[in-house]
């Protein structure tokens, strides 16, 4: 559903020329975003939006979303709010982005040199590589918030997903499925032949909301967990080591299963390469619900051809889609899903949650959730 679950709650809240808190109105909204904050330990920003160069309340607020934009209105009496209709339609959001104060959605070079009054952008995903690199977002201070850590647990899942499906050989059983085969003898290659993961190593490389998410599902399962992070060694008590982001290929010697987790960054566009694929344990399988360009892909089908890595489950891909005659869509040992790790039941509420209650903070001028660091890119 395509609508905020707090639309109705919403309404009401924010009169054009009274802040929420002195309003009264604010019980129900502000549960639902504090429970969200508590729930992923989202992180403020240091500095109010007020004490922004060029901040003041928005006027306008283009939404790359028709519904999403019905149920900001409320929240938002004193700004024009448009929605603009249809999938990634950049070019309908151009043509209203003009004196916009804020943008939610997409974030595109054109529509930032259009948008020459943006202050803020709301992105309505976790990676923010698209709009971190554009240098005009830098130049002219605008600032960008994302989805940091609500996405957590859905991805989470399906990489824990990929990983079973892949040591329980599905993707040799589902290939005999469509052949319409029964086979229950095993053949003489790893791929094929299933394996429990309780017990085994899993490495999670980028511990940050979503890694965490699956290095505690990975716990649950029994598996040993090792993780490198940017910022610091530090992690949950489930996390038996954690390792600096320099680390990776060295931890990679004790893994069973690696799973990257990190965003798309300078330092993480292709580290994992064909040094890194001949560090890894031999028989090990990798999962990818990062980004697709962080791996070197020639040097993957390699590994994967040699048998150095047992299987690959790949939620992204470089290039995305892939071709249709490359090699990595026949391999028995491979599975590919479409850039959808991100889709859930409650992706709509949680991501509503937390843009509603970001649009509430900008408007009064409090700190903001989820910024971005432009210089580290997430």
């Amino acid at each position: 559903m395509r609508v905020f679950a707090l639309a109705v709650l919403a309404a009401g809240i924010l009169a054009a020329a009274a802040p929420l808190a002195q309003q009264g109105d604010c019980d129900s909204l502000c549960a639902a975003g504090a429970a969200l904050i508590q729930r992923f330990e989202l992180r403020e920003d240091t500095v109010p939006a007020r004490e922004r160069a060029g901040w003041a309340p928005p006027r306008k607020i283009v939404v790359a979303d028709v519904a999403v934009a019905d149920a900001l209105r409320p929240l938002a009496r004193g700004a024009e709010v448009v929605g603009v209709a249809g999938l990634r339609n950049f070019a309908g959001m151009a043509d209203v982005i003009a004196d916009a104060d804020v943008l939610v959605g997409l974030c595109t070079p054109e529509l930032i040199a259009k948008g020459r009054k943006l202050r803020w952008v709301q992105l309505l995903n976790a990676g923010a590589d698209s709009c971190a690199t554009i240098p005009a977002v830098a130049e002219r201070r605008i600032l960008v918030t994302n989805l940091q850590r609500i996405q957590g647990p859905h991805m989470a899942e399906h990489a824990i997903a990929l990983m079973l499906g892949l040591a329980r050989a599905l993707p040799v059983y589902a290939a005999e499925q469509h052949a319409g085969a029964f086979t229950r003898g095993f053949r003489e290659l790893r791929a094929e032949r299933p394996f429990e993961i309780e017990g085994k190593t899993l490495l999670v490389v980028g511990l940050g909301g979503i890694g965490t998410e699956v290095a505690k599902r990975a716990h649950g399962l029994g598996m040993r967990v090792i993780a490198t992070r940017n910022s610091s060694r530090s992690g949950p008590e489930y996390v038996a080591y954690v390792g600096l982001a320099d680390e990776y290929a060295e931890l990679a010697k004790q893994a069973d299963v690696v799973v990257n987790a990190t965003p798309l960054t300078p330092a993480t566009r292709g580290m994992f390469d064909s040094r890194f694929f001949a560090a890894l344990k031999p028989g090990a399988l990798f999962v990818n619900i990062g980004r697709g360009e962080s791996v070197v892909t020639d040097a993957l089908v390699e590994a994967l051809r040699s048998g150095r890595v047992g299987g690959a489950g790949l939620d992204v891909t470089d290039p995305e889609p892939l071709p249709p005659r490359h090699p990595l869509w026949s391999m028995e040992n491979v599975i590919i899903t479409p850039h959808i790790a991100t889709s859930s039941d409650f992706r709509n509420d949680r991501t509503q949650t937390l843009v509603a209650e970001n649009v509430r903070r900008y408007i009064r001028g409090d700190k903001l959730l989820s910024v971005v660091d432009l210089k580290l890119g997430y």
